[in-house]
């Protein structure tokens, strides 16, 4: 990986004003024909995580134009397949920025910097312009708001159980927070680190309770109140 990125570095460009506008354009219109799919990560997403990412970026010192045409594309795997990582949507991710007119060197550092921001993969010495979209990433994930009104999206978004769920966020990002880099970014870290920690240990407390058998009984039975309801 450390290679590749040292190739990409050499043909580095900036993406133009129009190029972006074309990306969100496309974006926009996949994730409106595809809306069913993309409960979790639909344009709504989409949208938050490309206004912080922008911000972050100013912040920071990144290039706007990578990051905020990263933060529109960074989440097409799930177009691929459902609960994939962000390395699956690489081939339709490129096609859409040569379409939109992003220069060929822009689109491989965009490519790059979305699998380095990944919670998954990130470490403390990511880009700059990668720290930028996984500070946005990571908030959107963070929010108070998010386990109550989109949790249950995610869930059908990716097929997954509410302990498969809880096991992967708890999995992810404890060590990251422990380890001092959930948030890069000073301002953000400062702003929001109390939302996380609470996220955390919520989902902590979620992977301990489904192991209890009278939860796991519990959700059994709102699972058939729910298929007898539909």
């Amino acid at each position: 990986m450390r290679v590749h990125q040292t190739v990409v570095h050499a043909s580095f460009n900036t993406v133009p004003a129009a190029a972006i506008h074309a990306v969100e354009q496309a974006v926009r219109r996949l994730c409106l024909r595809h809306a069913e799919r993309l409960p979790f990560h639909g344009w709504h997403h989409v949208s938050f995580v490309r206004s912080k990412a922008v911000g972050f970026a100013r912040l920071n010192g990144a290039d706007v134009s990578l990051v905020e045409t990263a933060a529109l594309v960074h989440d097409v795997n799930y177009l691929v397949r459902r609960n994939s990582p962000a390395a699956e949507g690489s081939g339709l991710r490129m096609q859409m920025l040569a379409d939109a007119g992003v220069p060929l060197g822009a689109a491989q550092r965009i490519d790059v910097l979305i699998d380095e921001a990944e919670m998954a993969n990130r470490g403390p010495d990511i880009s700059l312009e990668a720290q930028a979209l996984s500070d946005a990433d990571t908030l959107f994930k963070a929010l108070p708001v998010t386990p109550v009104v989109l949790a249950h999206k995610y869930l059908r978004e990716n097929g997954l159980s509410l302990r498969e769920l809880a096991n992967k966020i708890v999995g992810e990002q404890r060590d990251v927070h422990d380890e001092g880099y959930y948030f890069y970014n000073a301002e953000a870290a400062a702003e929001y680190s109390r939302w996380a920690l609470a996220n955390l240990e919520l989902w902590q407390c979620i992977k301990e309770a489904v192991d209890d058998p009278a939860v796991e009984e519990l959700l059994d039975a709102v699972d058939e109140v729910d298929a007898a309801a539909s």
